[in-house]
């Protein structure tokens, strides 16, 4: 248990799992209370299972674990009237929000640009890139009327900074999140607000490790097994592995977060083991 985040308050989307849960976990480990929310339902055009309000508790319980207090709700980044309910509600509750991790995501339909459906098109601008707006658009009148600074993390991608085959939707996206988080960084200076973001390469999450992603790497194979997977995924990194965990990522979130990154300011900060050195694509 560290103390870098003490008396602090993190509005955090995508809560319920994977790397949502890490950050707030991990903050939490550093004293600060916890906003969350999360979907916690399926999602049209997403090869995959969302998150559960059994996933969503779970975070709860290892915050609380932590002895720190945390509020987490249901809710869509879609819906901008929910977040901003939320916002307020943690507000009336913990009486700040100092961070905003716009963490929530998803990865969609795979497939050339020419053929992906015009749904799963909309879907993903509407969660991966309108939602972060909802999400930091809900928060970021809090954080200046607290008159304390603050810092706002986008979860954008490797898939921010380079292009990549097949997932259209997704880079196009990330890269607008890219220009969000300039714009933002400009715009918030004046408050002592400092926004980033944060480029993973492939994290070990259920948006990653599921079978369309598995097969996407992979077509060779009719059932493609995770060490199938590994040994593609890996020729994308520098570093000889072939993922990152959850937690490698949240202490990113912590050190643009913390006063260790007091001054750094519109910086979209790769997490990649190396990959957008290399010119491997998918």
């Amino acid at each position: 248990m560290g103390a870098r985040l003490e008396g602090k308050v993190a509005f955090i989307s995508g809560g319920a799992r994977g790397q949502g849960r890490s950050h707030a976990v991990r903050l939490a480990e550093e004293g600060a209370d916890i906003i969350t929310f999360d979907i916690c339902q399926d999602v049209e055009h997403v090869p995959y299972a969302g998150p559960s309000a059994e996933d969503l508790a779970e975070t709860v319980r290892q915050v609380e674990a932590l002895d720190r207090r945390i509020i987490a709700k249901q809710a869509d980044v879609r819906d901008f009237d929910a977040l901003k309910a939320l916002a307020e509600e943690g507000m009336a509750e913990f009486g700040r929000i100092d961070i905003v991790s716009a963490n929530a995501g998803i990865s969609g339909e795979m497939a050339e640009a020419d053929v992906l459906s015009e749904g799963g098109w909309q879907s993903m601008i509407d969660i991966n890139l309108t939602g972060v707006w909802h999400t930091v658009k809900a928060a970021i009148p809090h954080l200046k009327a607290g008159g304390n600074g603050g810092s706002i993390v986008l979860t954008s991608s490797l898939a921010g900074l380079k292009g990549m085959g097949n997932i259209a939707h997704y880079v196009s996206a990330k890269h607008g999140l890219v220009g969000l988080m300039r714009t933002l960084a400009i715009e918030l200076a004046p408050y002592s607000i400092r926004v980033n973001s944060i480029h993973p390469t492939q994290v070990d999450t259920p948006m990653i490790m599921n079978e369309a992603t598995k097969r996407l790497f992979r077509p060779d194979l009719e059932n493609p097994t995770d060490e199938d997977f590994a040994a593609t995924s890996q020729a994308m990194n520098s570093l000889p592995i072939p993922w990152v965990e959850p937690v490698d990522i949240s202490n990113a979130v912590l050190f643009l977060s913390s006063d260790e990154g007091r001054y750094i300011t519109g910086v979209p900060l790769p997490v990649d083991a190396g990959a957008g050195l290399k010119s491997v694509v998918f």
